[in-house]
């Protein structure tokens, strides 16, 4: 069963539009390709008698790496854009809202927030709102992300 959502073009992109992306499960695995990847082997990730003493008690998953699961893999599985990818903008206003472990499943709920063509017409900007959600329904991370795509010629710029 695929989740992925139509083809969207600039024509069918509608500010509004909702989707909800299937949960991921984070394993120990991700966890540590991650610390291996960022170099980040801080104690609160890596050792279990350290984390163990902390107010939570047990280690905690990077915040960045929920930024990556939210943007890569969770949003490519519901937002199809055709139109060409041109460019990452930027993240804006993401915040850490609760901490990420090991076992916890995420998805995402991503909103379109806007959409605009740039100054020189060839190309669009889509901002998306995107809130990452664990198992028990709490918000763990949100913001807001911009990209910029190649507005196709047949396309009328609303």
């Amino acid at each position: 069963m695929t989740t992925q959502t139509p083809p969207l073009t600039y024509d069918t992109i509608n500010v509004g539009d909702h989707f909800t992306s299937p949960g991921r499960t984070v394993s120990e695995s991700h966890h540590g390709l991650f610390v291996l990847l960022s170099g980040d082997w801080h104690s609160i990730h890596c050792d279990e008698a350290y984390a163990a003493a902390t107010p939570l008690g047990r280690r905690l998953v990077h915040g960045t790496f929920g930024i990556t699961m939210a943007l890569g893999s969770l949003e490519a599985q519901v937002l199809n854009v055709v139109d060409r990818l041109i460019a990452a903008l930027g993240i804006r206003e993401w915040s850490y809202k609760a901490p990420i472990f090991i076992g916890d499943t995420l998805h995402i709920e991503l909103e379109l927030a806007g959409k605009r063509i740039t100054s020189r017409g060839d190309a669009y900007i889509l901002q998306r709102h995107i809130r990452l959600i664990n198992q028990s329904g709490t918000v763990v991370q949100e913001g807001l992300v911009d990209s910029m795509f190649a507005l196709p010629q047949h396309s009328h710029p609303q």
